[in-house]
C-alpha cells in the first residue's frame, strides 16, 4: 500500500488501532492509489451503523471501476456493523470482486472474530496493524513531528505537551503544528512555550506529579496536583513513599558505580527508571531519608482523621524542602 508501484492489492483490508495517525497514513495510502482523475467515481465511503444494508453494500463491492485502475469500498467504525453486514462481507469475500478493494477501519477488532479471520486469511498484509502507542514513546514521537516541521524540540517539551494534550496523536500533531507556527521564527519548541500556548486538556497522571516532585517544583506539583479530580491523598502518599525509596535505591546503587543495576533490582524497564539517578542527585545527604519519614507521618495523620489537604500540602512542601 505504500506507492502505486507496490505490490498488488488484496481483496480487503483491515486498519485496526486507535493511533489515529497511522489509521490515517493507511487510508491515504490506500486512496493515492486511485485513479487520478477518477477518485470521485471509484471511491465509496460509508460509516458503519444499523443503517448500513448488506445488500446494497455487497452490490458496491460488486460494482466495476471506471477506468483502468480499481474501486475503493471504505467502511468507518467497523466495530459497530451489524451483524447480517459482517457475515454478508465474509460471503462476499469468499469470492470477491477483482476490481474492488474494502477497507475496514476500526478502533479494535477481536482476532477471535470471523470478520478478522476472514480479512486475515488474505494475506499477512491485509491487517494494518495501528496499535496506540505506549505512553513512554508519544514524546519520541512528538519530537519527530517537530523535525518534520523544520523545528527542534526537546525531551522536557515533547513530555509536557503529551502530559497536557493526551495520547491522541491527531491532537499531538495538530498542537505541533500549531506551535511550529508561532515558534517558526526561533526553529525550536520550548517547554515555556507548551506551557503559554496548550491548555490542559488530558487528565493528569500521577506518574507526572511524582516527576514534579522529584524535580522538587513545587509550584508545578501543586498545579499538577489542583488539576487532579477527586484525589485520594492517602493513595498519592503510597506512591510519593514508593518513589522516594525507589530514589534511595537509585542513589546507593550509583555511590557504588552500579547504577546499570537499578532496573533489575527494582524489577522494573530501563525507561522506567532512566531518570531516577538524576532526581536522586537533587536531594542533599539525608533528604530522602527524612522525606520518607514525612510520608509515614502523613500517613498517620491522614489515617488519623485530620485534615487531608493540610497534611497532604505538608508532604508536598517537605519533599520539595519548602
Amino acid at each position: 500500500m505504500a506507492s502505486r508501484s507496490a505490490r498488488p492489492l488484496l481483496a480487503a483490508y483491515l486498519v485496526v488501532g486507535e493511533d489515529e495517525l497511522k489509521s490515517r497514513a493507511a487510508q491515504t495510502r490506500l486512496k493515492a492509489r486511485l485513479e487520478p482523475g477518477l477518485e470521485a467515481f471509484n471511491l465509496d465511503e460509508r460509516q458503519a451503523g444499523p443503517d448500513l444494508d448488506p445488500v446494497e453494500l455487497v452490490a458496491s463491492l460488486n460494482t466495476l471501476p471506471m477506468g483502468s485502475g480499481f474501486r475503493l469500498v471504505l467502511i468507518g467504525e467497523s466495530e459497530r456493523l451489524p451483524k447480517p453486514v459482517s457475515e454478508a462481507i465474509i460471503t462476499y469475500l469468499a469470492d470477491p470482486n477483482p476490481g474492488c478493494v474494502l477497507l475496514l477501519v476500526t478502533k479494535s477488532l477481536a482476532k477471535s472474530t470471523r470478520l478478522y479471520k476472514a480479512v486475515a486469511a488474505l494475506g499477512p498484509q491485509a491487517v494494518i496493524d495501528c496499535s496506540a502507542m505506549r505512553s513512554r514513546d508519544l514524546s519520541t514521537l512528538v519530537q519527530k513531528l517537530a523535525t518534520a516541521r523544520g523545528m527542534s524540540m526537546g525531551q522536557d517539551a515533547a513530555r509536557e505537551l503529551v502530559s497536557r494534550a493526551g495520547t491522541s496523536t491527531t491532537m499531538l500533531d495538530n498542537q505541533v503544528r500549531a506551535l511550529a507556527a508561532l515558534c517558526g521564527g526561533r526553529g525550536e519548541i520550548m517547554l515555556a512555550d507548551v506551557e503559554r500556548h496548550v491548555a490542559r486538556t488530558a487528565e493528569v497522571k500521577p506518574w507526572d506529579f511524582l516527576d514534579a516532585l522529584c524535580e522538587r517544583r513545587l509550584p508545578r506539583a501543586l498545579e499538577l496536583y489542583g488539576l487532579m479530580q477527586k484525589p485520594s491523598q492517602i493513595a498519592l502518599t503510597a506512591l510519593v513513599a514508593g518513589r522516594v525509596r525507589e530514589l534511595i535505591c537509585a542513589r546507593s546503587l550509583a555511590d557504588r558505580g552500579e547504577a546499570n543495576l537499578l532496573a533489575s533490582t527494582l524489577r522494573k524497564p530501563e525507561w522506567a527508571v532512566r531518570r531516577h539517578v538524576g532526581w536522586a542527585r537533587r536531594f542533599g545527604e539525608g533528604e530522602l531519608e527524612r522525606a520518607l519519614a514525612s510520608c509515614a507521618s502523613c500517613e498517620r495523620s491522614l489515617k488519623g482523621g485530620g485534615d487531608a489537604e493540610i497534611a497532604f500540602l505538608s508532604l508536598m512542601a517537605a519533599v520539595c524542602d519548602l
